[in-house]
């Protein structure tokens, strides 16, 4: 006789044999307990989880002969059972469908379905990957599939559940089936060795259950290759170099070198790999599988059920996680994903490995945008002392340490830490004084007001709130590159009032609204914010003073007249030399 391979020597051949599908198994079981079988399924998920195995078993259990009804688990010895195990039962018909996808084939089914069961009580077809089945084909089935004779039952089975129509699902039950988790495969992998009288290793079966990515199909058929390439023991080398993956301490090291900016060192262990036969698509995965771990351990911990993974490579995921912030790693992750997808279309993919391994080592150096514009906007000698900063003072020429970027601290931490952290009381010297900083656009002043109401948080009461021409022309400046907004803010009357930088603007709301942007809104807020030195709010305002004009006094009826008495109009004139084409007044319209 002929050798059976593991996958098909340990088939489930009942439900309580299945393995991480117990949402099905025990739906199936209660209805064929309570007489409550259905005239059609779906059964659908992933490869080798057990899809077709468990409509071979419900079709035992329907149409076993040890009772005169329907059993909750099929007794396997029956005629009935032997054969539809063995795949020639008259009354089980298994249909390919990626072959026979035609309204040909299904128009023959549908003949053959008026007709009695030759022995057994139902009439079952199991039609396996039902997907390819097409759309003409699918509506030929419809009627039959709606109201079926009281014999027939279908069962299909598909890993694309989306592409069958709507029709078809709404006319069955459907079973999604679930990848099956680590520890089981593992702990299945285990007990067919010890029955098969295979010496292993546990990190050997912890790779195997790892490179069978949720299928027991996949994992047995791996088994089934390390056994016979193995020289009577299975071990984690062997298991490695027959699955192609890269060595256990290889991705931490890739990683070390990330974290200290070393690129000779990511390009040199590319080399080793690609040296020894590593393909850069399966090495990129491996990536991309050992960051989302290490994100999870930086999340949810070292030891979270997320982390299908084993025991030695949680502790080195949990040792990468220490060595990045959590918008590192997420950085990283995307960064590796993109790599890995532009891998199965270029040709030369060794060339775009390298290069996406570099972009991670060279966004160790990068800071948040937020970070960097605070900065800038901040001056060199009112910066807080002993916090070192991305922004150089041109004033003086000063050597920028070897590796500033990793003792910047993230403003996302900062700012997490200054919400939930205690906050230090004021001395009775200072007060609940706040102060409110008044900016026109002819003549700046500053007023302090003793406003409860309005005075800041403590403890940043002792930074120096800065001059009013500082904070408006920082903000001014970061816009430059913005000339319709920079000129409609340059004209208002600016003031700080509790946590808000409030600017009132000589004009209409509807003006304010599509002027100010998102993204120049939250470019204020960062720049304010980074002047005062405590996170502030932004209002803009119409001041209810109308425009004055730069040029000869102009009448204010009609909307032409209005539009050009408004300072964005004139200010856009005199930079860029536009001219007034038309004007249309909605309100007018309206």
């Amino acid at each position: 006789m002929s050798y059976q391979v593991l996958a098909r020597k340990y088939r489930p051949q009942n439900f309580s044999e299945v393995i991480g599908q117990d949402h099905v198994t025990r739906t199936l079981k209660n209805a064929l307990e309570q007489g409550r079988t259905a005239h059609g399924y779906i059964f659908s998920g992933h490869r080798g989880i057990g899809k077709t195995t468990v409509a071979r078993i419900l079709a035992m259990a329907l149409n076993c002969r040890s009772s005169d009804k329907p059993v909750t688990e099929p007794c396997g010895v029956c005629e009935s059972c032997t054969e539809i195990r063995a795949g020639n039962s008259v009354d089980v018909i298994e249909i390919d469908a990626a072959t026979n996808r035609g309204i040909d084939e299904i128009r023959e089914l549908r003949e053959a379905a008026r007709y009695r069961p030759a022995r057994d009580r139902f009439k079952i077809y199991i039609l396996d990957e039902a997907h390819q089945i097409t759309d003409a084909a699918f509506n030929a089935l419809l009627k039959t599939l709606e109201e079926p004779p009281g014999h027939v039952v279908f069962m299909l089975a598909t890993t694309q559940p989306e592409d069958i129509p709507q029709t078809i699902r709404s006319r069955c039950q459907h079973f999604s089936f679930r990848a099956v988790r680590f520890e089981q495969i593992l702990g299945q992998l285990r007990e067919l060795s010890g029955r098969e009288k295979i010496e292993a290793d546990e990190d050997a079966l912890a790779l195997l259950a790892e490179a069978g990515d949720g299928s027991m199909r996949d994992a047995l058929s791996i088994l089934d290759q390390a056994i016979a390439s193995s020289g009577g023991r299975l071990t984690a080398e062997a298991v490695r170099q027959l699955v192609g993956t890269a060595p256990a301490g290889v991705l931490e090291e890739v990683m070390q070198a990330v974290a200290r900016s070393a690129s000779d060192e990511v390009l040199k262990l590319v080399d080793r790999l690609i040296s020894e036969g590593h393909s850069p698509t399966h090495f990129a995965r491996q990536m991309v599988r050992f960051l989302r771990n290490t994100v999870v351990a930086k999340i949810a911990g070292g030891e979270s059920s997320l982390l299908q993974i084993s025991t030695d490579e949680r502790q080195r995921v949990a040792r990468v996680a220490e060595l990045f912030s959590e918008e590192d790693l997420a950085r990283h992750l995307q960064i590796m994903l993109r790599t890995h997808a532009e891998l199965g279309y270029r040709q030369e993919q060794r060339f775009h490995l390298e290069l996406g391994l570099l972009k991670m080592a060279h966004a160790q150096r990068l800071l948040p945008i937020e970070q960097l514009l605070s900065e800038a906007a901040i001056p060199v000698g009112s910066r807080p002392t002993g916090k070192p900063s991305m922004v150089p003072d041109l004033r003086k020429p000063e050597v920028a340490p070897a590796n500033r970027a990793s003792n910047q601290i993230s403003p996302f931490a900062a700012d997490s830490a200054r919400k939930s952290g205690p906050k230090p009381q004021l001395s009775a010297e200072e007060g609940p004084t706040a102060a409110r900083v008044v900016m026109g656009a002819a003549a700046p002043a500053v007023v302090d007001e003793s406003d409860p109401e309005e005075s800041p948080e403590p403890g940043i009461a002792a930074v120096a709130i800065p001059q009013p021409g500082e904070l408006r022309n920082a903000v001014l400046n970061a816009l430059a590159g913005q000339p319709m907004l920079v000129a409609l803010l340059e004209s208002g009357e600016w003031g700080v009032e509790g946590n808000e930088l409030v600017i009132k603007v000589p004009s209409s709301a509807t003006v304010i609204e599509m002027s100010l942007a998102a993204d120049a809104r939250r470019l204020v807020v960062a720049t304010a914010s980074g002047v005062l030195g405590r996170p502030v709010k932004l209002r803009v305002v119409p001041s209810g003073k109308p425009p004055v004009a730069a040029g000869p006094a102009r009448s204010n009826g009609g909307g032409r007249s209005r539009v050009e008495q408004d300072p964005v109009v004139q200010r856009m004139k005199e930079k860029f030399g536009a001219e007034i084409r038309t004007v249309i007044d909605y309100k007018e319209k309206r």
